[in-house]
């Protein structure tokens, strides 16, 4: 069983997808951890899962972090917590082009509100969970974490752009070191097949609604076409979970050893590599034995063509490189599927 550091981690968002996985990867490495989650896009079981693969329950509180006293009052009890990782967000391009005010207020109240109580309680160490989406539709690939900013194509890459600059300005004038990793899109689940993407409801993302028609739960699959890419499908750097998840341990790890060069650093969290959607069907296809039933369907509005990182800077600073292939990930999500399927029959 892993043994305790003494250092307090709050883990915002923590019964979500990347951020359960990542609790995961904190608890494995001795940290104490405590979640916050309102579970409107998660399942309590899933600490039952984190204590399952690790042998320790972390400690849980449900509330909505728009919700300045609870938020203000949590800290008062806890006032012992090292650092935070937040990842709790609204995070559907799709949906955010349908509910802007929604994503605004959600995604940007509760990061004020943490901000205002890391400040208040003296916290020193930040790590935010932001996205490749900042970077808008890039004049060049890979894109670079200097790379221009270009106007949202979604309120939800908008909140992402507009947090990062709220982060960059407190950290300049507070204690609070920050670290902004922008990831790229994550896929895959834990080995164990304990966690993994689970949608409450219809997926937003992609390997979600390939492995729900690989296993019948769905009829077909809808494969968004009209790209200004070679095959007509969109290009994304796709990593697997549990990279990412350790991606945010050594970005902890970089503050609490002061070892940060700036108030506030970003890094692209990403393989490197630029997939398809066909190529991701083919290789899932391959992986599973299973024969994918889809069709082309037009573009989505808010979506970008191509985009994968340089993880240069990642690489080299934080000492972090992805190391899962693009056949792992696959694999890993349908053995995942499959787990969903099994427990659906107790």
């Amino acid at each position: 069983m892993p043994t305790k550091t003494g250092k307090k981690i709050l883990v915002t968002g923590g019964t979500g997808y990347i951020g359960s996985h990542t609790v995961v990867e904190l608890q494995k490495k001795g940290y104490q951890v405590v979640i916050i989650d309102n579970l409107s896009n998660s399942h309590k079981n899933v600490i039952d899962a984190i204590e399952k693969i690790t042998g320790i329950r972390p400690e849980f509180k449900k509330f909505d972090l728009c919700d300045f006293n609870k938020t203000k009052s949590f800290f008062n009890k806890n006032k012992d917590i090292s650092a935070i990782i937040h990842f709790a967000a609204l995070k559907a391009v799709g949906e955010s082009i349908e509910k802007p005010l929604e994503y605004y207020n959600n995604n940007l109240v509760s990061l004020i509100n943490i901000l205002k109580c890391a400040s208040v309680f003296g916290i020193k160490n930040f790590v935010f969970s932001s996205s490749a989406c900042v970077y808008g539709q890039p004049d060049k690939l890979p894109v670079l974490e200097n790379s221009p900013i270009k106007k949202a194509s979604s309120p939800y890459g908008h909140t992402k752009q507009i947090s990062e600059e709220m982060i960059s300005f407190f950290s300049s004038k507070n204690k609070t070191k920050s670290i902004s990793l922008r990831y790229f899109n994550p896929i895959g689940a834990h080995e164990s097949a304990l966690i993994g993407e689970l949608p409450i409801g219809k997926p937003n993302n992609l390997v979600p609604f390939i492995t729900q028609t690989a296993i019948g739960k769905r009829d077909f699959l809808n494969v968004y076409g009209n790209y200004n890419t070679p095959d007509k499908t969109g290009i994304r750097d796709y990593i697997h979970v549990v990279d990412l998840a350790k991606a945010h341990i050594v970005a902890i790890e970089r503050l609490f050893k002061n070892k940060n060069k700036k108030k506030h650093e970003v890094f692209n969290i990403g393989t490197g590599t630029g997939h398809s959607v066909l190529t991701i069907i083919k290789t899932f296809e391959k992986v599973s034995g299973k024969k994918l039933n889809y069709k082309i369907v037009p573009s989505r509005p808010g979506d970008i063509d191509k985009v994968w990182a340089n993880t240069d800077h990642a690489n080299k600073e934080l000492g972090w490189k992805a190391e899962k292939n693009l056949a792992d990930m696959l694999s890993s999500a349908w053995k995942w599927e499959r787990a969903i399927k099994e427990s659906e029959k107790k």
